[in-house]
């Protein structure tokens, strides 16, 4: 049995085949990586480089330099995870050939692998390349899961991460969040005359490119969570616009121009509204705005500065921070704008609260004794916990999982005004596995996608 499905744009296919066509029926599932410890001891997982099924060269490589490449993006996205140890390929006692369905499981015991993937690469008569792989449960001596994927040489990559998708999924029970894309704030120049241009990239930072020529400042990109949409800010002759940008298409839609706006709108979870806040007449509040009909509604009219809103994922609330209280704290609100409660309380501020899009976690910027450091509480303010501590930590990002976040660290700028270097970083909830984004420039203000289509 099998199914196929065409992804938007007809650039691939995919094809799942059940596990009782070509690869062996799944036994009992006896190994699992259970993220919701504090601190788990990562799984050791061997990825053979996928042989080839015959010969094969395309404009993207041979088969077997396509193979090992995929295999080498896996071993990256589970590495990167925190979650898995990928074994050194140099101490496999043997690989299993593009014929060879099922593992001798004794020679990967012997090397400590608790899970292999193994599988096999072929070129198929009308160009596109065949990937199978198979995800296998060592000591069980069974088959976890098993996919083939259709698709052109050139989107070798993104096979890689589906596939890294489908083993993180199955392992962990949660799905994963590999075949998903960056998109932020890069900065080139002095400080004093500071060139900002909107960029996107894969979440490991290839395929890395400009959305915009740097000629208006852009500020705060945020992701559509229904589609492959970005809304952000930028000074257009010195005036903000919120600008619509369609990833697929490039296309740029002007929402509207919104004086003296103070942060740049986030779309709503269905992605029929954006809200936003805006400035009038020196006070802040919050608006909502829905894309078919372009209709602005206020939702909340306070002397305080309300700004930083954020759905929860469920579309009902929304998290921002105000200092109408005195100093900037987390509220949340319905909807609607109406049911306001204070939710963070803890000593120092609070900004850039994010829902998860699990709905159990905010995710913020917590300012005091002369840092911002990135924390998480849940819904009603409680549990709060500070995943970083560091100079400047800000503007977190959740990954479609609702289990990683990406932030941006700014350093400390010397006596000579020399320094000040801000990057990417992700860090999962347990506040373990934090590392460092690759981007060619200085970055900030990242978005993570949703899941691709």
């Amino acid at each position: 049995m099998k199914k196929e499905t065409t992804v938007r744009g007809g650039l691939w296919a995919l094809v799942i085949l059940a596990a009782c066509g070509l690869f062996a029926a799944p036994a009992h599932a006896v190994l699992r990586v259970d993220i919701n410890q504090a601190h788990v001891a990562p799984l050791p997982i061997a990825v053979v480089d996928l042989p080839a099924a015959g010969e094969g060269v395309t404009h993207a490589g041979t088969l077997a330099e396509i193979g090992a490449s995929i295999s080498g993006v896996i071993r990256a996205n589970l590495q990167r995870s925190g979650l898995f140890e990928p074994i050194d390929t140099e101490a496999f006692i043997s690989t299993p050939g593009p014929n060879q369905v099922r593992p001798r499981f004794g020679d990967w015991r012997a090397i400590s692998a608790q899970a292999l993937v193994s599988g096999r690469i072929a070129l198929e008569a009308d160009g596109r390349i065949r990937i199978e792989f198979r995800l296998w449960d060592i000591f069980a001596e069974s088959q976890m899961t098993g996919l083939r994927y259709l698709a052109p040489p050139q989107n070798w990559r993104r096979i890689a991460h589906l596939i890294s998708d489908a083993i993180y999924r199955r392992l962990t029970g949660e799905a994963g969040y590999f075949d998903t894309r960056i998109v932020y704030i890069a900065e080139t120049g002095p400080q004093t005359e500071r060139v900002k241009r909107l960029a996107i990239m894969d979440q490991d930072g290839y395929n890395h490119r400009f959305l915009t020529n740097g000629n208006d400042l852009v500020l705060t990109p945020r992701f559509s969570p229904s589609r492959q949409d970005i809304t952000y800010m930028a000074y257009y002759n010195d005036k903000p616009r919120v600008y619509l940008y369609n990833i697929e298409s490039g296309k740029h839609e002007v929402l509207g121009d919104f004086p003296n706006m103070t942060f740049a709108p986030r779309f709503s979870p269905d992605g029929n509204r954006v809200v936003m806040s805006l400035a009038e007449d020196g006070n802040s509040d919050i608006y909502a705005m829905d894309l078919r009909t372009r209709r602005v509604r206020r939702l909340t009219a306070h002397p305080g500065i309300d700004t930083s809103p954020s759905y929860s994922p469920d579309n009902r609330n929304i998290v921002f921070n105000s200092d109408r209280g005195g100093s900037q704290q987390l509220y949340t609100m319905r909807a609607d704008g109406s049911n306001i409660k204070r939710i963070s309380f803890g000593s120092g501020r609070y900004g850039t609260p994010v829902w998860s899009p699990r709905g159990d976690l905010i995710a913020f910027t917590k300012i005091g004794n002369g840092k911002f450091r990135i924390g998480v509480m849940r819904p009603d303010g409680s549990g709060e916990r500070l995943l970083t501590d560091t100079y400047h930590d800000e503007g977190p990002t959740w990954s479609p999982n609702g289990r990683v976040l990406i932030f941006f660290r700014q350093e400390r700028f010397d006596a000579q005004g020399r320094g000040g270097r801000a990057r990417l970083r992700s860090i999962d909830l347990t506040g373990y596995n934090e590392m460092e984004l690759q981007t060619p420039f200085d970055a900030s203000d990242p978005a993570w996608s949703p899941l691709l289509p």
